[in-house]
């Protein structure tokens, strides 16, 4: 069998998975000395878990990424204290950790209305201090979805995920219990031979009309947003999820799982993406997959195969397609090789953005200071 790959790297994808932030605490109002008064204090930061946000949207509306809690109020003769700054508050989706840029924990946005605060605002000028105010708390933050896996397995009934996922990690699938849902996705981990460990999850659920939450819809495509990269599993013969649906061929599948994930929130698709090929020991899935993949290399020419509004507004490029057997492993090693290179390559690719984000934070420092 020939061994098929198709490799499109492609700019690293919209979806934002970690931000960071420079905070700053408000600095206190002026106190009065002849009267004693006392000014108020500088307003807070905080984070606050909030319904339908992602980091992305944080980042799109403030793009310098500053967030800085009001001035208190001088102390007056007509308000002896002076009033409190105003709060400043970061909105964030739910399912997120913040940490110092150390990496120390701050707390976690668990459920909506969730609220951590991140930096203090400095104190009014009083007698004990000489009148004058102090500045607010100022410093880096991180704020990271918490991922469930690093990969995440997307794919209709019957495509052979469980098995598949069995197959790669050698293991029974460990369920797991997570927060936000009553879903329990399967994780099975990959061990390398250099003791790299990598987390694959089978996340169940999905169906076709995902997006309107039929089934376990919209359980399961949270989960997608919590996982690095996706891997598509498709049944090279196609498949019909029962007697009065459509048969779907592998490239339908393809697009119809691409368009169920854009029709529920339309950065998924811009995840780095693999697509394995599955159950290439049945008859005839040579020529199926010939099919398949000169297909994906012009989507565009074969989209008259789907009805109008399950058409994906951006088709997939995928970094590998792999055609496998999870019944007799065969390509499976290569499938485990593929998945190390795709991550490994973001983890360069985040790492050399991190260190970017720092220097340009040293020349902004640097530049105020001069």
């Amino acid at each position: 069998m020939v061994q098929l790959t198709r490799i499109c790297f492609r700019k690293y994808g919209n979806f934002v998975d970690n931000l960071r932030l420079y905070i700053r605490g408000g600095t206190g109002g002026m106190g009065l000395p002849r009267l004693g008064g006392q000014g108020g204090s500088g307003g807070d930061v905080w984070v606050v878990a909030t319904k339908n946000m992602t980091l992305k949207k944080v980042k799109d509306k403030y793009p310098q990424k500053r967030f800085v809690g009001g001035t208190g109020g001088n102390s007056s003769v007509k308000a002896l204290k002076g009033e409190k700054g105003e709060d400043k508050e970061i909105l964030a989706p739910t399912g997120i950790t913040v940490t110092s840029d150390d990496g120390r924990k701050i707390g976690e946005l668990n459920a909506e209305g969730d609220r951590v605060m991140v930096a203090k605002g400095g104190s009014g000028g009083s007698f004990y201090s000489s009148f004058q105010p102090s500045k607010g708390q100022a410093k880096h933050i991180r704020l990271d979805l918490k991922l469930i896996a690093d990969m995440g397995m997307v794919g209709f009934p019957n495509a052979g995920k469980s098995s598949l996922l069995t197959t790669l990690s050698n293991a029974t699938p460990q369920i797991a219990d997570y927060a936000f849902t009553t879903l329990k996705p399967q994780i099975g981990k990959l061990m390398y031979k250099d003791h790299k460990q990598i987390s694959v999850a089978d996340l169940p659920g999905l169906i076709e009309g995902a997006h309107i939450n039929k089934g376990m819809g919209h359980k399961f495509l949270k989960h997608v947003e919590r996982t690095k990269q996706l891997l598509f599993v498709v049944d090279v013969c196609g498949f019909q999820l029962a007697s009065k649906t459509p048969f779907r061929s592998a490239f339908e599948a393809v697009q119809l799982l691409t368009k169920e994930l854009e029709l529920y929130k339309e950065e998924l698709v811009s995840k780095p993406a693999l697509l394995v090929v599955n159950k290439m020991d049945l008859p005839n899935a040579e020529d199926k997959l010939q099919e398949l993949t000169e297909q994906l290399q012009n989507p565009d020419e074969f989209s008259d195969l789907l009805p109008d509004d399950m058409i994906p507004k951006n088709y997939i490029n995928f970094r590998h397609v792999v055609p496998v057997s999870a019944i007799t492993g065969f390509g499976i090693d290569y499938l485990k090789k593929s998945i190390r290179e795709s991550l490994d390559e973001d983890a360069a690719f985040s790492l050399k953005a991190i260190h970017n984000e720092r220097l340009q934070a040293l020349r902004y420092q640097s530049h105020e200071h001069s």
